[in-house]
Formats: structure tokens, C-alpha cells, sequence
């Protein structure tokens, strides 16, 4: 009964690989860019703390730089991750849908 329902399930290839190339079209722009603004936002971060004269602000300042620096990484990474994934995700996918239609 289960093999019947998923022999019958639609074929979803037709749907997923414009958007898997979407992706993979966007994805390199999208590393300049996260690399550019987390960067640009380091920097002027740095000045600020640079710039701080009290010792709480100073710390505020430090906090800011750190967590933008641990979300720049976070960004990166996973942006990193998605590129090298949606290949062998997107073979998978079409083997998988392969195997229900034998």
C-alpha cells in the first residue's frame, strides 16, 4: 500500500532544478556580499571601541564587535555549507525519486 502511494507520488525534478540553479547562481554574489558588509561592519565596530572613552562603553562596544564577528562567521559558514550540499543533495533527490519509479 505504502509503495503504491509513494510509486504515485508527482516527480518533483521538473519544479527543483530551476530553483537548485537559482541558488547555485546566487550563492557566489551572496559570499561577496556577506564578505563585504561583515567587513565593512568589523571596521567601523573597530573605530567605535576604538573611539570609547568610558569603560562601559568600551565594553558595549567590544560585545558589538563580537557577536558581529560570531554571526559574520555563522553567515559564512553556512553559506559555505548550503554551496557544497545542494549537489550531492539535489543527486540524492533524483536517485531517490528513481528508485520509486522502478
Amino acid at each position: 500500500m505504502l509503495n503504491a502511494i509513494l510509486i504515485a507520488a508527482p516527480d518533483f525534478t521538473g519544479a527543483a532544478t530551476p530553483v537548485v540553479e537559482l541558488i547555485n547562481s546566487i550563492l557566489t554574489p551572496l559570499i561577496m556580499v556577506v564578505g563585504a558588509v561583515g567587513a565593512i561592519w568589523c571596521v567601523l565596530l573597530g573605530v567605535k571601541l576604538a573611539k570609547a572613552d568610558e569603560p562601559q562603553e568600551r565594553e558595549k562596544a567590544k560585545m558589538a564587535l563580537k557577536n558581529a564577528i560570531i554571526g559574520y562567521l555563522l553567515i559564512f559558514i553556512l553559506i559555505v555549507v548550503l554551496r557544497t550540499t545542494i549537489g550531492p543533495l539535489a543527486t540524492w533527490m533524483g536517485g531517490y525519486e528513481s528508485t520509486l519509479t522502478n
